[in-house]
């Protein structure tokens, strides 16, 4: 029997929650919203939203219930492991998928589980959000793999550090696709060269596996990907579940890292023994309505096809960056090619003469456009990007500790989701060209608040940011 879809890149849009919803300006005048955050977090799908509902009647605790609605429960928590391992190409006989609250949970974990030492090295990149920075720092000795003159990681330079430290490489920890510049980073290759040289590999897929398809069984012997991580909220699922998959041998060995309910066979006085995976790894009781939500969404995604995401996206970025080339005070920090494969959406920049928190508040105000501002926790890749000094670097972090931020380098970015339209990219060149076309008057009519290290209009209406209280 043929199956008519339901869903399409083309009408993707009417089930996206609060798409119309309007926001009020600072001339009191009210207009539909334009969400350019999509790289920080996503809204929810209408069919998402309605497949909760319907769980939540019959919600209750997972395993070891008797209930009828604990079973169901459990069915439909286990069954979006399934799903969940089949959406990303993952073995199910070899990996075991752990549900956790985010991506950097997911990371932390995995750097408490693998058993590393103070003489271990772990390569990750100058290009990776802290996540997945800061959790190996503390575990063993971190090298970072440079980046070239566009920005785009140094292959050769990792492949150089594998060799000179082989045997002392544990792991390769590396973004899919870079959170301030778009970049999609060969995570197969790296595979490969991660393998060759007997260390493996772990790819944060937070910002790759919403707009591409990922498989994680690989195309040869080596380039399969170890582990991966990725967030359910930058893919229309913002609940609070992480994923990370892995290795069933590799957690099978060691303790996990929180201990309680669930985790166990076994508990006398004297000793324990673990449950199996992924309940060993999950501890208490879990986010069942985020996992059930999560899957929903891969069946959306599935059904939408991610081939016909990118090419939408794809459309979007290459638009965009062509208009941003046509304003002279623009500097763009992604890709400026015509031909657009290697980047998802998003796109970061600046205006010559106009601080970065000033443009985001402009779009906001002025526009009703959401934007994102700063270093989005990528503080040694914008430092890279933005060619700044040690001595700079110092004077920055010096001023940070102080609360100083009124002048903190930063950019502004733009992160496409796969319900935006050609219509908001011109219209987001519009509010721009009237910023930079007045931006005389644009300094004058804003000021910096000390508090919030933000800028806002000098008069705002009573009702901001009123139209929603708990």
């Amino acid at each position: 029997m043929f199956f008519k879809k339901k869903y399409s890149i083309k009408n993707i849009r009417k089930y996206t929650v609060g798409i119309d919803k309007k926001v009020l300006l600072h001339n009191n005048k009210r207009v539909n919203y334009i969400n350019f955050d999509n790289a920080a977090s996503t809204p929810t799908l209408v069919p998402v939203l309605d497949k909760m509902n319907e769980f939540l009647e019959w919600y209750s605790n997972i395993h070891r219930g008797t209930g009828y609605k604990s079973k169901i429960s459990t069915i439909a928590y286990e069954e979006a492991h399934d799903i969940v391992a089949d959406f990303v190409g993952s073995d199910k006989n070899k990996n075991t998928v752990i549900f956790v609250k985010n991506t950097t949970e997911a990371i932390n974990k995995l750097s408490y589980r693998f058993p590393l030492n103070k003489d271990d090295i772990v390569i990750t990149t100058i290009m990776e959000h802290h996540s997945n920075d800061l959790p190996w720092r503390r575990k063993a000795k971190l090298l970072h793999t440079n980046i070239c003159q566009d920005g785009r990681l140094d292959l050769e330079d990792l492949e150089n550090k594998l060799k000179k430290y082989k045997g002392k490489v544990k792991l390769v920890t590396v973004t899919g696709a870079s959170n301030v510049t778009g970049y999609i980073n060969n995570i197969h290759y790296i595979a490969s060269l991660a393998h060759r040289y007997g260390a493996k590999i772990m790819v944060d897929g937070a910002q790759l596996v919403p707009h591409r398809k990922v498989n994680m069984s690989g195309y040869k012997d080596d380039d399969y990907i170890d582990f991966l991580v990725f967030s359910a909220h930058k893919m229309y699922a913002p609940f609070g579940t992480g994923v990370l998959i892995g290795p069933k041998k590799f957690f099978q060995r060691g303790d996990p890292e929180y201990v309680g309910g669930g985790t166990i066979i076994s508990v006398t006085q004297y000793n324990s023994y673990w449950a199996d995976l992924p309940d060993k790894d999950e501890a208490g009781t879990p986010n069942i309505v985020g996992g059930i939500a999560l899957a929903k969404v891969i069946k959306i995604l599935n059904e939408i096809g991610m081939d016909n995401i990118k090419k939408h996206e794809k459309k979007l970025t290459e638009h965009i960056i062509k208009k941003l080339k046509e304003i002279p005070s623009v500097n763009i920090y992604s890709s400026i090619n015509e031909n657009i494969e290697d980047m998802v959406g998003v796109i970061s920049f600046n205006v010559n003469g106009i601080p970065h928190n000033l443009l985001a508040s402009v779009l906001a105000y002025e526009g009703g456009i959401g934007v994102r501002n700063g270093c989005f926790c990528a503080h040694p890749y914008i430092h890279k990007l933005l060619n700044l000094s040690s001595r700079e670097i110092s004077r920055l972090q010096k001023d940070l500790i102080m609360g100083n931020t009124k002048n903190i380098p930063g950019l502004v970015r733009v992160s496409f989701g796969m319900y935006n339209t050609i219509e908001e990219v011109n219209k987001f060149i519009k509010v721009l060209n009237l910023l930079v076309s007045n931006k005389k008057n644009m300094l004058k009519k804003y000021k910096y608040n000390k508090i919030t290290g933000e800028y806002e209009p000098s008069k705002l209406p009573k009702k901001m940011f009123s139209e929603f209280s708990i």
